[in-house]
């Protein structure tokens, strides 16, 4: 059975930093390992996963930076490696990496691009726990990256697969999908919350039981704040949960500004604006411009964080 009190609530996609020839800056990301523990911005780290900028990583890349965060944490934290990719045979081969270099529980996104079928992607889902039987599985549904939905009907098949513990849902495109994936899963399968404007939302629907947490992007500043949201919910504060989701929304808004769809470069921006260096994004992703920089500052400000 999957323990997600091991992995706690808060999980953070750790973003990869690059440096300015565009290579992994690895002293970089052992900083920002250590900041992120140290601070208790996370109970567990998830390594090459949106935030973290895997679809511009090659295959080599992936592999070193799982073996680098396995030595960057050395027991601290749980670590969770995201090994998907648009090819079933790439995936397999990541898994496999993953497991070699330790790590017991991975992440993986529906194949993007050839936009499968329902079949097709049970059909890759269960050749991924085929190939790593001893290693937890957790589905990543990102409709607005994949450009596919793992919908309730193929989770449920797919949960019945001993080793697909659970699911990270970008919750915010089809927000009642929680309640339906639970109603269609066993009650050790567990919900993870990946979009982090929905995180009461999900709680709400499954409660402390269902729910493992959230995978947030965010925590890498507002771990603590998060924690107190989701520990205030839980214990029947509604409205000042609420309060504290209502602040940080502005802040999460500001990250999608100007049409942007990931947001990992603004946080590398935010991170740098409060101290912390998180590295450039790497290409065709860019940094902030003056002004987006100057409206992630102010909102910042108003939170009370610079």
């Amino acid at each position: 059975m999957f323990d997600k009190s091991k992995y706690g609530p808060i999980l953070v996609p750790i973003l990869t930093p690059f440096a300015d020839d565009q290579s992994v800056d690895f002293e970089a990301l052992k900083a920002l390992t250590d900041y992120l523990i140290e601070t208790n911005k996370c109970d567990s780290l998830i390594v090459a996963g949106t935030t973290g900028e895997f679809h511009v990583l090659s295959f080599d890349e992936r592999v070193a930076l799982f073996a680098a965060m396995v030595e960057n944490i050395d027991g601290r934290v749980p670590l969770i490696a995201g090994v998907g990719s648009a090819s079933t045979i790439e995936t397999i081969a990541l898994a496999k990496k993953a497991e070699d270099a330790g790590i017991d529980t991975i992440m993986v996104v529906a194949p993007y691009y050839s936009r499968p079928t329902q079949e097709q992607l049970y059909a890759h889902y269960a050749a991924v726990a085929a190939a790593v039987p001893n290693l937890q599985i957790l589905l990543y549904n990102i409709p607005i990256f994949t450009g596919v939905n793992l919908d309730v009907d193929i989770v449920a098949r797919l949960a019945q697969l001993p080793n697909i513990v659970g699911i990270k849902d970008e919750a915010e495109l089809n927000p009642k999908q929680i309640t339906a994936f639970i109603n269609a899963t066993p009650d050790d399968f567990i919900i993870f919350n990946g979009d982090d404007t929905m995180i009461l939302e999900t709680y709400a629907q499954g409660g402390r039981d269902r729910v493992g947490g959230c995978v947030s992007g965010a925590a890498h500043l507002f771990g603590p704040d998060i924690r107190d949201m989701i520990n205030a919910f839980l214990d029947g504060k509604v409205d000042e949960a609420a309060a504290k989701q209502r602040a940080l929304y502005p802040v999460l808004r500001i990250m999608g500004q100007n049409g942007r769809i990931n947001p990992a470069p603004l946080w590398k921006d935010a991170m740098r604006l409060a101290g912390i260096d998180a590295g450039l994004p790497r290409l065709p992703l860019s940094a902030g411009s003056s002004d987006e920089v100057a409206n992630i500052k102010a909102a910042l400000v108003t939170f009370g964080i610079l």
